[in-house]
């Protein structure tokens, strides 16, 4: 599935950095400068929603968009995203039509690419 996102987003221009789970994904974020994450729930090691709570106590990323990327659809799950700080919640499977779209409409233009 990651491998899936990245090409759909690195098709349509965008740099990409990947993680294979929560803790790396943390890792990378505070090595790297991120426009947007999106982030699965369920991850190994520190699940979507407890990264989420980490990259938002950062400075750099208290702004920052984070969409959840998952195939949770229970209300409680979707309200605790977003007590966490999630962005947006797109269930799986996704288009990559709508995952970019999403992307759009919360990334500012001059941050693509």
């Amino acid at each position: 599935m990651r491998q899936m996102v990245a090409f759909c987003l690195e098709s349509a221009g965008h740099d990409v950095l990947q993680a294979c789970d929560g803790v790396e994904g943390l890792e990378v974020a505070k090595q790297h400068a991120v426009d947007a994450f999106i982030v699965d729930v369920n991850m190994p090691r520190m699940d979507g929603i407890t990264l989420v709570r980490e990259l938002r106590a950062l400075q750099q990323y208290s702004h920052t968009p984070m969409l959840m990327l998952t195939t949770e659809t229970s209300a409680e799950r979707k309200q605790q995203g977003r007590d966490a700080g999630a962005t947006g919640w797109m269930v799986k499977p996704f288009s990559p039509e709508k995952l970019l779209a999403t992307l759009r409409r919360v990334v500012p233009e001059s941050a693509n690419g």
